[in-house]
């Protein structure tokens, strides 16, 4: 005859034991049958609790009880987790907040706020000034002042490089500008444009005399110009052309006196 089992209280160390079994158990494939489960029931007595085991291992009673609370906890545990991996996913594919471009502006003409102009800006005046202002622009639509951050490349423009007298326009020097062979425009590392010497004009009238020999209305149009732009984290912004209004305009065009006062540009 059977010896009866012997049932004890288990600590919870040793319910956990039990659980990690019933854990293996499921993946290994339980015992699933009625004439099994019967065997494995023999000799226990159910439990309010499920804390008894007998000598050959977990009761049933016990697994049972530990693995359905166990099975929903887990539920809600990988219903948190599920959520929590769906909030990284959203902000790692589609949401990241990176730079797309750069925006560069010209913020202040003379200390003025420009306006009624587009794309090219002139400097006023010898020892007039030009800030100008770089703006990172987000995927998120958002923006930040990259001003001071930034690299600025100024050249003589390839396209227009002559001034209103035929001359070749000097190259740019940075701030301070003492570099024999250049001048005219002087740069900063926090986008300041200021004209320097050898001043100079590179707008031109083109607007001919009328049938009687007087000066009709000006038609400007600028010879030539400084190209800027701006980089940063490997992107490049698109230009800004700048010409030089620093010293009076060429009172002739085409043999003919139509600027006779010397103005230099539309904004004289």
């Amino acid at each position: 005859m059977a010896k009866p089992f012997r049932f004890v209280l288990v600590s919870r160390f040793r319910v956990s034991l039990c659980l990690r079994a019933s854990v293996v158990k499921k993946h290994l494939g339980r015992l699933n049958t009625d004439d099994q489960r019967v065997t494995a029931r023999q000799g226990l007595e159910g439990n309010d609790f499920g804390y008894l085991v007998g000598r050959n291992g977990c009761c049933d009673d016990a697994e049972d009880s530990f693995w359905r609370y166990s099975a929903v906890n887990l539920k809600t545990i990988f219903a948190a987790l599920a959520c929590a991996l769906l909030v990284f996913s959203m902000l790692g594919c589609g949401a990241s907040n990176t730079m797309q471009s750069i925006q560069l502006n010209v913020k202040y003409v003379n200390g003025q706020a420009p306006s009624g102009q587009s794309g090219f800006f002139t400097l006023q005046g010898n020892g007039g000034t030009i800030q100008l202002q770089a703006l990172a622009e987000f995927s998120s639509k958002k923006t930040k002042d990259i001003t001071n951050e930034v690299t600025y490349t100024v050249i003589v423009d390839p396209n227009n490089d002559m001034d209103a007298f035929g001359n070749v326009l000097l190259p740019p020097c940075t701030a301070p500008c003492q570099t024999a062979g250049q001048g005219t425009v002087q740069y900063s590392n926090t986008g300041l444009i200021t004209a320097v010497q050898p001043a100079t004009c590179t707008w031109v009238d083109i607007a001919p005399l009328d049938k009687d020999g007087n000066p009709q209305a000006p038609a400007w149009f600028y010879s030539g110009d400084y190209k800027v732009t701006v980089s940063f984290s490997g992107m490049t912004s698109q230009p800004v052309y700048i010409p030089v209004a620093s010293s009076a305009g060429n009172q002739f065009y085409a043999g003919q006196e139509n600027n006779p006062t010397g103005l230099c540009g539309p904004s004289s």
